[in-house]
C-alpha cells in the first residue's frame, strides 16, 4: 500500500501527537529542508530522520487509532517518504490526526534502514543519567580543547578533528558511538524518564539501536548492513 491509498493517519492520543510534533521540529532546527521516511504498520507509525554531522538515524514511534480516507480493512501499511516540515504543519495536536504530504524524492539514506527483527540486548549500558553525564563530559571537553588552540590553528579543520575523535568513542565496552548518545539528546530522546521505563542498546548486524522511551536511535557501526524497515512496534 502506498500514500496514494492511505490519505490521513490518526494517533491514539494527543500526547503523542505533540511528541512527534516536537521530534519533527527538532529536526527542521538543524535542517529545514529535512525529508523524513514514514512507515505504518501492525496498529503504530514510524518516522525516521537523519539529523546532521550525527550519522545516525532518529527514529519516533506512536501508536495509531485508526486512518483516513483511503484506508482499507486489517493493518495499515504505508511507506513513504516526504518533507519534515509539511508533515509537522499537517499535525493536528487536538485530535491527533494529521494527513500524509505529497511523496518526495529522500535523500539516499532514506533507502537504507535498520532490519526489522533479530535485535538482541548488549549488556553494560549506563541509565539515562549516566548518559546524560558522558555527553556533558563530552561537551567540556571538546570546549577546553577548542578554547585551548592557538588562534592560527582555531579553524573549522582542527575543531572537526577534535569533534571526531570525541564523538567517536564508544560508551564503555558496548560498541556504541558517543556521538549516537548525543543526537538522542539533541532530539529529545534522553530527557528525564521514569524509572520503570529504562534505556536499552540492542544489536543487529552491523547495526546498534538506543532505545529510550521516547524514541530510538540507530547507527551502522560497519559491515554491508541491509536494506529494509524498522519495525514500527512502539519503544
Amino acid at each position: 500500500m502506498t500514500a496514494t491509498t492511505v490519505r490521513a493517519l490518526r494517533l491514539a492520543d494527543t500526547a503523542e501527537a505533540a511528541d512527534l510534533a516536537a521530534f519533527l521540529g527538532r529536526l527542521i532546527r538543524y535542517d529545514r529542508a529535512a525529508a523524513v521516511r514514514l512507515q505504518a504498520g501492525g496498529g503504530a507509525v514510524a518516522v525516521f530522520g537523519r539529523p546532521p554531522a550525527f550519522e545516525v538515524l532518529a527514529i519516533r514511534t506512536a501508536r495509531l487509532r485508526d486512518v483516513g480516507s483511503g484506508s482499507l480493512e486489517g493493518p495499515v501499511e504505508l511507506d513513504v517518504t516526504v518533507s519534515a516540515g509539511e508533515l509537522l504543519e499537517a499535525i493536528d495536536e487536538l485530535t491527533g490526526g494529521f494527513g500524509l504530504p505529497a511523496a518526495v524524492t529522500g535523500p539516499p539514506w532514506t533507502g537504507v534502514l535498520p532490519p526489522r527483527g533479530g535485535w538482541q540486548q548488549v549488556p553494560g549500558l549506563p541509565g539515562s543519567d549516566g548518559l546524560r553525564q558522558a555527553v556533558a563530559a563530552a561537551v567540556t571537553e571538546f570546549r577546553t580543547r577548542d578554547e585551548a588552540l592557538p588562534a592560527a590553528h582555531r579553524d573549522r579543520a582542527e575543531r572537526d578533528r577534535i569533534g571526531r575523535e570525541i564523538w567517536s568513542r564508544t560508551v564503555g565496552d558496548t560498541g556504541l558511538p558517543l556521538r549516537a548518545v548525543h543526537a538522542a539528546q539533541s532530539v529529545g530522546f534522553l530527557r528525564p524518564m521514569p524509572e520503570d521505563a529504562p534505556v536499552a542498546l540492542l544489536r543487529a548486524g552491523a547495526w546498534m539501536r538506543l532505545r529510550t522511551p521516547y524514541g530510538s536511535i540507530a547507527v551502522r557501526t560497519g559491515g554491508a548492513g541491509g536494506i529494509g524497515g524498522l519495525s514500527v512496534t512502539p519503544t
